[in-house]
């Protein structure tokens, strides 16, 4: 089948949707248990990619984003019933009211129509992305990338199945199967029949999406996060959340690219703070000062680590003689996505969450919770790093778009 074919297929299949109601929830249930019921099919679907992308040199935290275990299946699925189980935003009234001229407006959410996601080698995200485009009563067509074609034609393949079974169309879920630029390019300019296109995935494949598209594009995931240690900082619970937002997934788009240390407590926290991220097998890269403090455990930093997204364990580490010299920094290179700073300072933190132009700023706590989950979202879509329509986790709600109602009796103008 031709994109165009599956664009028009997608069309007709977006349009049962819009009216779909409690049929879209018990499609998603159906979806949760084939996850679970077929999960050898997936794990073996999923193998193949694994043993392609190993003979073909991925790196170990990339091999991590693609690998699924029956437990990230199982994740899947809990996702997807939770979804399931959210209001179903269409039809919601969002605002509304009567004119002095008697005119009733309301104006209500509706369903996007057909959402394109192309992305890479996530193959939870084939899942997160069907179910939250079908609560929202969208169709979608999901392009991944190369390396998890296998697991992407199985979860498809599944998922069609199951939304059939509740009576909805299949085609509400389609697979690109060509992995090809070719493809994407096709993707991008699918006027007509994709109402918007969502990238996922490094800050190259966005780029490319949003200098090509000629359908409307939502930018998500590029994440070039930081980490300010302030002078009052408790460097224990630096280290920790450091620790955290580096090591616990490295190759996620909420993973930490960046560390700025105050120099006043530079002395003391790099220490403790880079015997951490060492233990863990961290390669850091420094500024002058840091190489001094740490010796030669650092690696010289420089100008392209500071605008480097790594997804691997990779730190750039600079130390900072002010709050000042920290914002700017991080207005200068960060992608808009995840900050953090560590304080005792209310000041300091009231003064960095307000002038830090990212979709989440955080005090004292990992940005790996910028997550549609970790935010009560239930799964996400990915995580908006523009400012129009929507911003940050992207969950059923920011799928939608809006209309009004107005019901007049014989008004005129």
């Amino acid at each position: 089948m031709t994109l165009t074919e599956m664009g028009k297929a997608a069309k007709q299949a977006a349009a049962v949707l819009a009216q779909a109601g409690p049929k879209k929830d018990m499609a998603l249930r159906a979806i949760a248990k084939t996850l679970e019921d077929h999960q050898e099919k997936l794990l073996a679907a999923n193998a193949a990619d694994l043993a392609a992308a190993e003979k073909a040199g991925m790196r170990p935290a990339l091999l991590d984003r693609l690998r699924l275990t029956p437990e990230r299946i199982t994740g899947m699925a809990k996702g997807v019933r939770e979804v399931a189980a959210q209001e179903d935003p269409i039809g919601q009234v969002i605002e509304g009211g009567v004119r002095p001229n008697g005119l009733e407006i309301r104006r209500v959410r509706v369903p996007i129509g057909v959402i394109g996601i192309i992305f890479e080698a996530r193959p939870n995200v084939a899942a997160d992305a069907a179910a939250l485009c079908l609560k929202a009563g969208n169709a979608v067509l999901l392009r991944g990338g190369k390396e998890a074609i296998e697991s992407n034609r199985a979860c498809v393949e599944l998922m069609r199945a199951a939304v059939a079974s509740a009576g909805l169309p299949q085609d509400s879920i389609q697979l690109v199967q060509d992995t090809s630029r070719a493809s994407a390019a096709e993707m991008m300019g699918l006027t007509g029949y994709l109402d918007v296109l969502i990238p996922r995935g490094g800050r190259g494949l966005i780029q490319s999406v949003v200098e090509n598209a000629r359908v409307p594009v939502i930018q998500t995931g590029a994440g070039n996060c930081h980490v300010y240690v302030d002078e009052s900082a408790d460097i224990a619970m630096a280290a920790d959340i450091i620790d955290n937002a580096k090591t616990s997934r490295p190759s996620v788009c909420n993973a930490i690219e960046t560390i700025l240390i105050h120099r006043n407590i530079a002395e003391k926290a790099l220490p403790v703070i880079g015997a951490r991220l060492l233990k863990k097998k961290v390669e850091l890269r420094g500024c002058a000062v840091t190489r001094e403090i740490l010796g030669n455990c650092v690696v010289p930093a420089t100008e392209a680590d500071w605008d480097t997204e790594y997804d691997d364990l990779i730190l750039a580490v600079k130390v900072v003689d002010s709050m000042e010299d920290a914002l700017r920094h991080i207005a200068q290179y960060s992608t808009g996505h995840s900050e953090c700073i560590v304080t005792r300072s209310y000041e300091n933190a009231r003064r960095f969450q307000q002038e830090v132009d990212s979709a989440a700023v955080y005090v004292n706590a990992s940005t790996r919770f910028t997550d549609g989950g970790e935010f009560g979202l239930g799964a996400e879509i990915g995580i908006s790093t523009q400012k129009l329509h929507a911003r940050g986790p992207m969950g059923v709600r920011q799928l939608t778009s809006s209309k009004f109602l107005v019901l007049g009796s014989g008004q005129v103008r």
